[in-house]
């Protein structure tokens, strides 16, 4: 009976350590796997983000669909400008006063274009495929919106670009996803979302703590 009693606790002690050891690693790990997907993620959603901020520069407007912004990509041009100070003759106040003035102004020559695809991605055509999340097993697009919003009466281009962390995550221990899908920190990417740009605000930031834009693509 005596050696009954010891097996069982024997038993309970090592059933106890590995709930324990569950208890730590499994966040630890958990962890990991979370950091290497966002950060990928995070990567994709800048080149949203680089990509729609060329399409305001050149159309004054943001792109929601996302098959437009690709053939944007491979066809538009930056024009290229060059400031310079210059002098020139005041011709009003010639008038008025029958005086030669001369006033400084700032010249914007134009020196020619640049193609939007070489001068964002180089070589690269990463940009076909920045709809789809970047996550092994996981067959997602990101939710892409633009439009305007109204400040101080006047009509602002804006666009948003997100998905869930539970895509994310999808095979992932679905109590720590819910826990993750809450956080609240200056270190973390918070709420249940990652983002860039807003259809609320005037924005065209991320949600990710600074960290991320230090890791390089």
């Amino acid at each position: 009976m005596k050696l009954v009693i010891q097996l069982v606790l024997w038993i309970v002690i090592i059933f106890l350590g590995y709930l324990v050891f569950n208890a730590v690693y499994e966040p630890i790990q958990f962890n990991k796997v979370k950091e290497k997907r966002y950060s990928k993620v995070i990567d994709r959603l800048k080149d949203i983000r680089a990509a729609q901020l060329a399409h305001q520069e050149i159309t004054g407007s943001f792109e929601k669909d996302f098959d437009k912004l690709v053939r944007f990509i491979d066809t538009a041009e930056f024009t290229l400008t060059q400031r310079r100070d210059s002098t020139v003759l005041d011709e009003e106040y010639r008038k008025a006063f029958g005086v030669d003035k001369y006033k400084d102004v700032v010249v914007i020559d134009t020196l020619g274009t640049a193609s939007v695809k070489d001068s964002l991605f180089g070589k690269d055509d990463r940009y076909k495929k920045m709809m789809f999340v970047p996550v092994d097993g996981v067959d997602a697009k990101f939710t892409m919106d633009a439009g305007t919003i109204v400040k101080n009466d006047t009509k602002i281009p804006v666009f948003e670009a997100k998905v869930a962390k539970k895509v994310i995550l999808n095979d992932q221990d679905k109590d720590l996803v819910m826990t993750e899908n809450q956080v609240v920190s200056v270190e973390g990417v918070n709420g249940a979302f990652i983002t860039v740009g807003s259809m609320e605000d005037i924005k065209t930031e991320g949600n990710w703590p600074r960290a991320y834009d230090d890791k390089q693509q």
